[in-house]
């Protein structure tokens, strides 16, 4: 079988129970829901909201450098920190944190594979205390845009047939389903895809207790179903970016390409957008 091409991102949950604790190790939670965390989370993790810390409140985007280096010093993180990310909706927003961190430089970033729900499905112990860890200076070294797509990028890529992968339900992509009865303030005009975008929904690459399928099963749905090449350029998005973050986590880390973006704007974006082209 083969394995993965970066095996070291992912931790088990029996690693991070025998890491609880360790200097140098910081344990994040993030989450969809915003209330799993005071129900109980591992101990020693700190909670990120990746709607109200990791963006910024006034423009959409992320916060910028500044303020994310003010946020990482007050949750006591440091850059030489190994922050190990874990969360609810099969690390869904784990990974979403994980990618944030990574436009922002952090070197050393793991996901706890199976996220939440594997830790509480094996009756691990949690906790609703709180650590305040002491504040830090945590200072961006550089800023890597290279893993972040826009509309223009988009626009360019989807008009040159590269590879462009919609990771959404696949009602979403043909246009049955606008989305905005779950998510009313995320909606979108207009339904469909992308033009020239595949349809490769993320839960692909989930197994059933959360944790990312095989490598070779990996393979089959990214190489073999769809086609994508290793080498060319990906762009993954979604509906706000959460979900192709999880994937755009596959593609890069344990399949090991090269050159994949994800797209945060994403349909949310694309659905609204003046004169863009739509297929359903």
């Amino acid at each position: 079988m083969a394995d993965y091409t970066n095996p070291e991102v992912l931790v088990s949950t029996d690693w991070v129970q025998d890491n609880i604790g360790k200097p140098g190790i910081k344990i994040v939670e993030s989450n969809e829901d915003i209330l799993l965390y005071d129900i109980g989370h591992i101990e020693g993790a700190i909670k990120l909201d990746w709607e109200t810390e990791l963006q910024d409140n006034l423009v959409r985007d992320y916060i910028n450098k500044e303020n994310f280096e003010k946020l990482m010093s007050s949750k006591g993180i440091s850059p030489d920190d190994t922050v190990v990310f874990y969360g609810d909706k099969s690390n869904w927003w784990a990974c979403y944190a994980l990618w944030t961190f990574k436009i922002y430089g952090h070197e050393n970033c793991l996901i706890m594979n199976g996220g939440r729900q594997k830790w509480v499905d094996e009756k691990r112990a949690v906790t609703k205390d709180i650590v305040d860890y002491p504040q830090t200076n945590y200072k961006v070294s550089n800023v890597n845009s290279e893993i972040r797509a826009f509309r223009d990028d988009v626009r360019k890529h989807s008009d040159s047939k590269g590879a462009l992968i919609d990771v959404r339900s696949p009602k979403e992509y043909s246009g049955e389903l606008l989305h905005m009865e779950a998510y009313p303030q995320e909606g979108a005009l207009r339904g469909g895809h992308i033009p020239n975008a595949q349809s490769v929904p993320w839960a692909t690459a989930a197994n059933e207790d959360g944790t990312f399928k095989s490598a070779d099963e990996l393979i089959k749905i990214y190489q073999d179903g769809a086609g994508l090449k290793p080498g060319e350029d990906v762009i993954a998005y979604c509906r706000i970016g959460e979900r192709s973050s999880h994937t755009w986590f596959v593609l890069t880390y344990l399949l090991g390409y090269k050159n994949v973006k994800n797209y945060d704007g994403s349909w949310t974006e694309w659905g609204n957008l003046v004169q863009a082209p739509i297929e359903k």
